[in-house]
């Protein structure tokens, strides 16, 4: 017998995503494009092959209006799901959240809630996790996944039990090496224990400032720190480990290698999204997504590990690779564009070259001053001949002269 779900994705608003910044100054974080789609489109795509959820919450502090185009197309192409944008009055916390809507969430008394982490690329394994939770039968079951050891101290370390997969121990972001199993930011969770479970850490939480009122208290309820670490204690969280990918989203350069990923999953999950080689179309080197407006010359080549957006037009002999270009961009001929992402609007100069250098497999979240992959925010105009490597250009710049390893203002 199958218990009814619901999920919930958490978006943030305009004071997260910074990190990403140019790229999110004009597009909020989960709707920036990655292989073609939006990044949270790629989350309700997953959720909406789960048998039994119908219902999508996304829980936010942006404004309305940011989201409503998107929510309008995903409604159209997800017809089995109701997808509702829930805005926080102000920033909650991921857990102050989920409090605040209880009543809308519980509404026809869902059994389980999936709860996603916006900004994460990875297979979202659903059904692996929910059959996982059926048979551990904990109040929650994260996902886990192994990190390289010199970079697992920058998440929630999971120490679990090797047998039986419960967590003995979660420390988020510990100063020393604890666990090369990190969280992952998908949860199961039980719906009314859950939210008996962030009642409590409210209620500690007040006590607290009672108790000390001179000691810092935020008005944030976290879901990791607050809620989680509590349950793990209590020895009511289970761990699923996925050996499939998993990347986190935080800086702008981090979109690179999550638009290859995904990318590559479209081969078996989404082939229609994927451009095929034609005659008498440009060279294609798998895998690919070109948008049905974009206009490729013939001459161009084009890949691995590139999206190209909507209305751009590519010119003869221009060569593309391990890259996003973004709406409405113009490539002039033998330009070439590698290791990088280029923003709306922005146009490239006849043979000039714009690149980077890929961003290393292991890392987690590169500082903007240490950019490897370049990037254009929108409106940038790189002249003819010129060479911009590494660097990072904010909107409406005008390139004449070579540039590298710099953050142009």
């Amino acid at each position: 017998m199958s218990v009814s779900s619901k999920a919930i994705i958490l978006i943030g608003g305009p004071s997260k995503g910074t990190r990403m910044r140019p790229l999110t100054l004009d597009t909020p974080k989960p709707l920036f494009p990655i292989a073609g789609r939006p990044l949270i489109w790629h989350h309700i795509r997953a959720l909406s092959k789960v048998h039994g959820i119908t219902e999508v919450f996304l829980i936010g502090f942006y404004e309305d209006a940011v989201f409503a185009p998107f929510l309008k197309d995903v409604s159209r192409e997800f017809k089995n799901l109701s997808v509702k944008y829930m805005r926080e009055y102000q920033a909650l916390g991921t857990a102050g959240g989920l409090y605040h809507f209880r009543d809308t969430i519980l509404r026809g008394t869902p059994g389980q809630i999936f709860v996603l982490h916006a900004d994460i690329c990875c297979s979202f394994p659903l059904k692996e996790l929910q059959d996982f939770h059926g048979t551990h039968r904990g109040l929650v079951s994260m996902l886990g996944v192994r990190v390289p050891k010199e970079t697992a101290s920058k998440y929630g370390c999971i120490v679990p039990d090797t047998q039986t997969k419960q967590v003995l121990h979660y420390v988020e972001k510990p100063e020393g090496f604890i666990s090369d199993l990190i969280n992952g930011g998908v949860y199961l969770l039980e719906a009314q224990g859950f939210f008996d479970a962030i009642r409590a850490a409210m209620v500690r939480k007040s006590q607290q400032e009672t108790e000390d009122p001179y000691s810092y208290q935020d008005d944030l309820l976290r879901l990791e720190q607050d809620v989680v670490v509590p349950l793990c204690d209590d020895k009511k969280v289970f761990v699923y480990e996925t050996l499939d990918f998993w990347r986190q989203i935080k800086s702008a350069g981090s979109a690179l290698p999550a638009n290859a990923l995904y990318l590559n999953q479209y081969r078996t999950t989404n082939p229609e999204m994927l451009t095929k080689a034609k005659a008498g179309g440009p060279e294609i080197v798998e895998p690919v997504h070109i948008d049905a407006t974009a206009q490729v010359d013939p001459s161009a080549k084009i890949g691995p590990s590139v999206s190209i957006g909507p209305g751009v037009m590519i010119g003869a002999g221009v060569r593309v690779k391990e890259s996003i270009i973004l709406d409405n961009v113009t490539v002039d001929k033998n330009a070439i564009v590698n290791n990088a992402i280029i923003a709306a609007d922005c146009r490239i100069g006849a043979w000039a070259r714009i690149e980077g250098e890929p961003l290393n497999p292991a890392s987690v979240d590169d500082s903007p001053t240490k950019q490897t992959i370049c990037i254009l925010a929108n409106n940038v105009t790189v002249a003819r001949d010129v060479l911009v490597r590494c660097c990072i250009v904010l909107p409406q710049k005008t390139l004449t002269s070579n540039w590298w390893n710099e953050v142009l203002l």
